[in-house]
Parts: structure tokens; C-alpha cells; sequence
């Protein structure tokens, strides 16, 4: 299990890359898609430049990871898993957690699989029994379509962010390249 986490928050910040501090990216100045905020949040001080690459990747496992209850959900479909982790690091835990429970209030087949969940962000146990439930009724063939519905929505956010805020148009590429 922690192999698969180790894995995806290293792609993760191997695709971030090192030292920006693009004026367009809302997000300011980043060390492997970390940024000043959330560095300072952590209680680091220093130079973003001299960012620890270790205390990149705690912040990574506690913040976009744990926090979304990934493990938990590794275990039923490691491919959601990945996809919440990279959601939740470039649009925010709750959003990657309020894409899941959209989704699977929309594939409960009107609350006959299984109930609706509250849209909150929250990966909790209600949440992790609906996905359980959707992916015992659809095996794998629910882990792929899930995992394109995420990404959907994941695009659909992008194409918007750009068209409500021009300056994110110089990421939109990447953003799908990478991303999506």
C-alpha cells in the first residue's frame, strides 16, 4: 500500500518540477508544486528556493493524501486513488472529494444501489461505503468509467477556471497534458 503512495506523490512532484514563481499561477511561488502558503502552513520558514525535498513530500502524504483518506481507497480501486491524489494537489482536497460523491450520487441508479452521500468534500465512511458498494456492483468496469468521470469533471473545471480568468490559459495545455 504505501508503495503505491510513495509512487504517486513522487510522479507528483516530479511533474510539479523544482522552483517557480510564475506571476501568472495564482498559486505564486512553488517548490515542487508546493507553495508559499502551504510551506508556511507547515512551519517552514526558509527560502522556497531551499525547500526540502522531504518536507515537499510530508506535506504531499499528510495534506493530499491522508487527508483525503486515500488509503482507504487505494484499497478498493488504486486508480481513483492516484486520480483524488493529483485532483486534490492542483484543485484543492475538497474538490477532488466533492468530484467523487457527485459521481457516485450519480451512479447510484436513483438510490437503489446504494443512498446518496452528501456533497461535502469529506471522504469519510459514507462515502467510502457508497464507492464500495458501486464497485462491488461494477467490478472493474466501474473503477475505468469512475475514473473517466472524474477526469471530466476535472477538465470541465479547467476549461472554466481559463474562461473566467484569461491569465490561466498559459496552463491549460499542461494542465490536460498532465492532469487529465
Amino acid at each position: 500500500m504505501d508503495n503505491i503512495k510513495n509512487k504517486v506523490i513522487s510522479k507528483i512532484i516530479e511533474v510539479e518540477g523544482g522552483y517557480s514563481n510564475d506571476r501568472s499561477d495564482s498559486g505564486g511561488e512553488t517548490k515542487y508544486g508546493i507553495t508559499v502558503a502551504v510551506a508556511r502552513a507547515n512551519g517552514y520558514a526558509g527560502d522556497m528556493k531551499n525547500l526540502p525535498y522531504d518536507l515537499a513530500f510530508k506535506i504531499y502524504s499528510q495534506k493530499y493524501w491522508d487527508s483525503l483518506n486515500l488509503d482507504a481507497i487505494e484499497k478498493l480501486a488504486p486508480k481513483i486513488a492516484e486520480e483524488m491524489a493529483d485532483t486534490g494537489v492542483n484543485m484543492g482536497v475538497d474538490r477532488s472529494g466533492i468530484f467523487l460523491q457527485r459521481c457516485l450520487n450519480v451512479l447510484n441508479n436513483c438510490g437503489t444501489a446504494y443512498p446518496d452521500i452528501t456533497v461535502d468534500g469529506d471522504v469519510g465512511g459514507k462515502t467510502l461505503s457508497a464507492l464500495n458498494s458501486f464497485l462491488s456492483l461494477r467490478k472493474l468496469d466501474g473503477e475505468e468509467v469512475l475514473l473517466k468521470m472524474l477526469n471530466c469533471l476535472q477538465g470541465e473545471f479547467y476549461i472554466s477556471l481559463a474562461e473566467k480568468r484569461e491569465k490561466d490559459e498559459k496552463f491549460v495545455f499542461g494542465w490536460f497534458k498532465n492532469r487529465v
